[in-house]
């Protein structure tokens, strides 16, 4: 009999899951386009990463090069991806939500050498392309349909030779807001991305008949790092939804011909679900997994998801720790509603004081973490990374609390950020933008609650003298120069801001006033 080649991932490549996979369940459907109605079987996935690979190296990639991606969902994304670690370069994931102002900085500062961009946005990409240097332009409708992108598959010769890589090597670029307003380009690397796919999968109960509903955009952590890569990593499936709709969701989960059985999602989208008429007839008795992060769940929703037979668990993790960090059992659903989870198996986590000793039991402090889920630091900024780390623990910014038996309880954040639907929002960074108005004398911002988005922007302004102003003026300000999830909701204009003794003004007096007054927050 001849000796056929070991079935063992070379390397630390990612992408060798794909080739894996292709050899020992071929005929395996991978990937399923909800919008395009396009699946494709392992076999057939490894195939065209290796076209788009093959793409790739005729644009002159090579190991290291940045290549980036600004688009809404679609199986093709998995493939630039994947493609791009084939042939060990780093994939840039650009937030399709940004202004063209707003990616400018990215690019500069990341300098991708192709951009692979879908038809949804022209008004973004002609601004870039007047205002930004890339060596290559490729656009794509993400639906499988004429293209530069598809003309390139077919005219490629496939690489299915990985380039060698090690686990420290640096697979994707993903940027995420400083508080200080200037955004901060978080490494992942294979390493990352490897031990954080195995993390979770004694607790999400995750196998390779898992079907997964991948609704969150795949440019962030969780789209890419809780919906996709574990489920590949697997040999499962993964069931890509264009958008978010609740009622689109809904009548995935009820499709049994789909037979989606794993969810990952923000608790905003399990609300817009429950909220929803269809929630009422919907059939979830073949959900064995439905997982909430980016922000933290109300224990409302997580008995409203029991009551109807969903085990919600509830996460925490950060773009620096893989999207995986720690995760609450199933068997702690409902009674232990309002805590994370425990520590995943390959990331530890304490809880410190200010001078960085750890604290008792139930007590608050900074979250830290370490372990091989976790960055090595920031693109183009040392001094970012330096702050970030004490030793091998990185220090999350994140208030939190910790119980006798390693459960995790979110407190609060150590910056002003606030979560609004399961972005990340840096207050400073409005701020900074509505300063350049001349009518402006002073802004604070901060998250409130909101029964629909987690938490939303409640602007406090006050103006120069004499300066007779509106809120739609300060919409319309905005619209152009920060992305729209940015916008802050609600505005207030005051004559004076709260300040302490040293001036600095006091955002938790802020907070305090208007998140049970809401109503406060308008014109």
């Amino acid at each position: 009999m001849a000796n056929k080649e070991p079935l063992l991932v070379k390397s630390g490549n990612v992408s060798d899951w794909i080739g894996y996979h292709a050899r020992v369940t071929p005929e395996k459907c991978a990937t399923i386009d909800l919008a395009s109605s396009r699946r494709q079987t392992y076999a057939q996935m490894h195939h065209r990463v290796g076209c788009v690979a093959g793409m790739l190296n005729a644009y002159g990639i090579k190991k290291g090069d940045r290549v980036a991606f600004f688009a809404v969902n679609s199986s093709d994304i998995l493939d630039i991806i994947f493609a791009c670690w084939r042939m060990g370069a780093v994939c840039l994931a650009l937030n399709y939500r940004l202004t063209a102002n707003e990616l400018k900085f990215i690019i500069n500062d990341s300098q991708p050498k192709i951009l692979f961009y879908d038809h949804e946005f022209p008004k973004v990409i002609t601004e870039l392309q007047s205002s930004v240097q890339i060596d290559h332009w490729v656009e794509f409708d993400g639906l499988g349909g004429v293209s530069t992108f598809e003309k390139g598959i077919a005219s490629a010769s496939a690489i299915t030779n990985m380039v060698p890589q090690d686990y420290n090597d640096q697979c994707m670029l993903m940027y995420s807001s400083g508080t200080t307003g200037r955004p901060k380009g978080i490494i992942i690397t294979h390493g990352m991305m490897f031990f954080s796919a195995l993390n979770g999968v004694p607790l999400s109960r995750l196998t390779s008949e898992a079907v997964c509903l991948t609704l969150m955009p795949i440019f962030h952590i969780g789209g890419l790092n809780v919906s996709c890569c574990p489920v590949i990593h697997m040999g499962a499936t993964t069931v890509i939804m264009r958008y978010f709709d609740p009622e689109l969701t809904l009548d995935v989960i009820n499709d049994s011909q789909l037979g989606v059985n794993h969810l990952f999602a923000v608790p905003a989208a399990y609300n817009a679900m429950s909220a929803h008429p269809k929630a009422q007839t919907t059939d979830f008795s073949r959900i064995v997994t439905a997982i909430a992060g980016a922000e933290t769940v109300p224990p409302a929703l997580i008995k409203w998801w029991y009551e109807h037979g969903i085990v919600l668990q509830e996460g925490y993790g950060q773009t620096e720790s893989a999207a995986s960090a720690t995760l609450l059992p199933r068997e702690n659903v409902p009674e232990m509603a309002g805590s994370a989870g425990q520590g995943l198996m390959h990331t530890e986590i304490i809880i410190v004081s200010s001078d960085g000793t750890p604290v008792l039991a139930n007590h608050p402090g900074e979250i830290w973490m370490r372990g091989p889920t976790i960055t090595p630091g920031y693109w183009n900024n040392s001094k970012a990374t330096k702050a970030s780390f004490h030793g091998d623990w990185f220090k999350s910014g994140d208030v939190g609390r910790m119980d006798q038996n390693g459960f995790l309880f979110i407190e609060d954040r150590l910056t002003d950020m606030y979560i609004s639907g399961g972005e990340n929002i840096y207050p400073a960074e409005i701020e900074n933008t509505l300063y350049e108005m001349s009518s402006i004398r002073e802004v604070a911002v901060v998250g409130v609650p909101d029964s629909e988005w987690g938490e939303v922007g409640c602007a406090v302004i006050v103006l120069k003298d004499g300066v007779d102003f509106s809120k739609k003026q300060v919409e319309e300000y905005l619209e152009n120069r920060l992305a729209k999830f940015k916008h802050p909701k609600h505005f207030v204009f005051q004559k004076l801001l709260p300040r302490g003794a040293t001036g600095k003004v006091l955002k938790y007096e802020l907070r305090e006033l208007f998140a049970g007054n809401l109503d406060s927050c308008s014109d």
